[in-house]
């Protein structure tokens, strides 16, 4: 049974950081297309980003490129995703997801299976 577990989040300032973790149980990390959703009130769940590790590939939604950056720690079984330079709009529940196999779409949250619970992220102005 997999099980993804986030946490991290919590209030920053704006331009402030903040580094989410998502422990995985029930499969190996390196293995498996591993992201990050986020899903703010009234909105649809997004794309942030993703890692595949054979071959090593990352993609990222456009909003974050240059200030998010996505990786996986193989020994600790875990997804990180750190966040640089956050603004109000990076406000939102985080998700990480996962899935059997990599899709060219990737963005979408109908190409992932496995989800955990979120952990909120405010950035206040």
């Amino acid at each position: 049974q997999v099980q993804l577990v986030e946490s991290g989040g919590g209030l920053v300032q704006a331009g402030g950081s903040l580094r989410l973790s998502c422990a995985a149980s029930g499969r190996t990390v390196s293995n498996y297309p591993m992201g990050w959703f986020r899903q703010a009130p009234g909105n649809e769940r997004e794309f942030v980003a993703v890692i595949r590790s054979s071959p090593s590939i990352t993609y990222y939604a456009d909003s974050v490129k240059g200030r998010f950056a996505i990786s996986t720690d193989n020994a600790k079984n875990t997804v990180y995703l750190q966040m640089n330079s956050l603004k109000p709009e990076d406000t939102a529940v985080y998700y990480c997801a996962s899935h059997d196999y990599f899709s060219v779409r990737y963005y979408s949250k109908n190409a992932y299976h496995y989800w955990g619970q979120g952990t909120q992220v405010t950035v206040s102005s």
